[in-house]
């Protein structure tokens, strides 16, 4: 394995693990959001009780994929900052407005009125990045971004706005919405336990549409995405996969096995990222810039690696001990 495919399966391990963590975080923003009934105010507060403590620290992953990107394959950052500029810019105004707006309303001491408009904005915020997310994400698949002598030849608009990107960036929201209500089923207290039980079986119906209409519309905005997802060998068995695993998750939730809910929805989302991977084919835009066209020199490669390893000996231990003093309370 050479050390651009190596970064590549690295940053692909960073980018599942954003997902299975601030992705659930995103999620609570959306039922956040749109949370009703008389138990309306007791499900936010159970979210809001579990997200304080961890939603900063999941945003490291996020952090780690970027450097990685523009450290070791800058022109492909580059091109994804360029084409990508709208939305990846909406996406990050997302987040700090979703951050600061949590952190007031969670810590903050200002009177009900004003909790209450700071807890619209975390929500909204919650719902708009990933959309957005998932849609420069898509983009990257669709064939529509081209480069020309190393430059962007396409406009600000290729790609992200095609009824596939749309699709992939509803579904974005819908499997974020799925791990968030799935996980509140294992911390939340009854009744409330119940009400998440609901929702993440509607949740999951939902993704499954989604994927079924991103699926269905790659062929006429993503052909060569649609090429590889119909056609090559790996594609069955990891869209079985995750097929299992979402039927997994179902049967789950209705006999009230919340522990096995929460390891089978963590695969069944593995399985969509790691096919969505494997159907790039090496390539961070399709079809001109791949892992290795785009690599930078093999000595930012030797010191790299050494300078992750040392991180992770520092970063691993403290997340271990964030997670287990607050999973302890």
């Amino acid at each position: 394995m050479s050390a651009p495919e190596a970064a590549w399966l690295l940053i692909g391990a960073a980018l599942l693990a954003y997902v299975l963590t601030a992705g659930a975080d995103f999620g609570a923003g959306f039922w956040h959001l749109v949370a009703r009934g008389p138990r309306g105010d007791a499900q936010r507060e159970a979210l809001e009780h579990e997200l304080a403590p961890i939603w900063e620290a999941n945003h490291v992953w996020l952090i780690f994929i970027v450097v990685a990107l523009f450290t070791l394959f800058p022109s492909a950052f580059s091109v994804m900052s360029i084409s990508l500029h709208l939305p990846l810019t909406a996406a990050l105004i997302g987040i700090v407005l979703r951050g600061t707006a949590f952190t007031f309303r969670a810590y903050g001491l200002q009177p009900e009125p004003r909790r209450s408009a700071l807890g619209r904005v975390f929500a909204v915020a919650s719902v708009v990045t990933p959309l957005f997310l998932g849609m420069s994400l898509a983009a990257l698949s669709t064939g529509a971004i081209r480069v020309a002598g190393g430059e962007v030849a396409t406009g600000f608009f290729a790609g992200w706005t095609t009824l596939f990107a749309v699709s992939v960036g509803l579904l974005a929201v819908a499997i974020f919405a799925l791990l968030a209500a799935v996980y509140m089923t294992v911390a939340a207290p009854e009744p409330v336990r119940s009400d998440f039980r609901r929702l993440a079986i509607g949740a999951e119906l939902a993704a499954a549409g989604f994927a079924l209409a991103a699926f269905l519309r790659a062929g006429a905005d993503a052909p060569a995405l649609y090429a590889r997802l119909s056609g090559s060998a790996w594609t069955w068995p990891v869209q079985l996969g995750a097929f299992g695993f979402a039927v997994a998750t179902l049967g789950a939730l209705w006999f009230r096995r919340f522990g096995l809910a929460r390891f089978t929805v963590a695969a069944q989302v593995a399985m969509v990222v790691i096919g969505w991977g494997a159907a790039m084919g090496g390539h961070f835009v399709l079809p001109d810039v791949s892992l290795h066209n785009a690599a930078s020199p093999p000595q930012v490669f030797a010191a790299f690696f050494p300078a992750v390893a040392a991180g992770a000996v520092l970063l691993g231990p403290a997340l271990f001990f964030l997670f287990r003093v607050f999973r302890a309370r």
